[in-house]
C-alpha cells in the first residue's frame, strides 16, 4: 500500500470522508526528525497494508490543513477515524510507538488529543 500525498485540496475528499483509520503525517522537507519518521511510516502502510491508511502533508505548502489542526511542531503524526481527529503525537516517534497508538485508535481506546 503507498503512502497518499495529501493537500489542502485533496484532504477532505482523502481523509475527512473516509471509513475507518487513518494517519497523517505533518512534515516539512527542512525537518530532520520528519525525514526519520518518513521511512516509519513507508513501512508501516506495507505491514498494514489496505487495514490502514497512511499519508503525508508537507504543512510548508498546504498551511490550510496545517492550521485547521492546529499542528505547531513537525513531525506531528495525526490520527483520524471515520474522518474524525481523533489523536496526534509530536515528534519522532518509534515504530513501535507507533503501532501501539494505531492499534488504539483502531480499538476506540486512543486519547492521544
Amino acid at each position: 500500500m503507498s503512502v497518499i500525498e495529501l493537500t489542502d485540496a485533496n484532504f477532505d475528499e482523502q481523509v475527512g470522508k473516509t471509513q475507518g483509520v487513518t494517519v497523517v503525517d505533518f512534515w516539512a522537507p527542512w525537518c530532520g526528525p520528519c525525514r526519520m519518521v518518513g521511512p516509519v511510516i513507508e513501512e508501516l502502510s506495507e505491514e498494514y497494508g489496505g487495514d490502514v491508511r497512511f499519508a503525508k502533508l508537507n504543512v510548508d505548502d498546504n498551511q490550510g490543513v496545517a492550521g485547521q489542526f492546529g499542528i505547531r511542531s513537525i513531525p506531528t503524526i495525526g490520527f483520524f477515524k471515520d474522518g474524525e481527529a481523533v489523536g496526534a503525537v509530536v515528534g519522532a516517534y518509534p515504530k513501535e510507538a507507533l503501532q501501539q497508538v494505531i492499534e488504539q485508535v483502531r480499538t476506540g481506546e486512543a486519547q492521544t488529543a
